[in-house]
């Protein structure tokens, strides 16, 4: 159930849009140890932002994760995000921030209950 949500000042486009939830969606998978099956990637883009005071492209994650988290995974994450927000919308990787939860399982919902 890792679920990543992003969000850009960036106009997307469908092809980079698309581009970004199947890299993304594979990279947190790989990463953080878990099927792709249950992972989660969302991203908003033309969204109001400002970075450092101003609009320039930026943009700000969270990721999301019963377990698979810790301090070397989260880095890694960070890593493979920025590069996939630098090459597919042109955000630097000083223009991003990004958040880690690790969460319990009665804590996140699915399939009409928790996990």
């Amino acid at each position: 159930m890792p679920t990543l949500k992003l969000q850009t000042n960036v106009p997307g486009d469908t092809v980079t849009t698309s581009d970004f939830l199947k890299e993304a969606s594979k990279a947190v998978a790989k990463i953080i140890g878990k099927p792709e099956a249950y992972v989660l990637v969302t991203i908003q883009t033309g969204v109001p932002t400002t970075f450092a005071g101003t609009e320039e492209p930026a943009a700000y994650g969270e990721i999301i994760s019963i377990g698979g988290l810790n301090p070397d995974v989260n880095r890694k994450l960070s890593g493979a995000i920025a590069e996939l927000l630098q090459k597919l919308f042109n955000i630097p990787a000083n223009r991003y921030y990004i958040k880690f939860s690790d969460v319990a399982r009665p804590d996140f919902g699915w399939n009409g209950g928790t996990f």
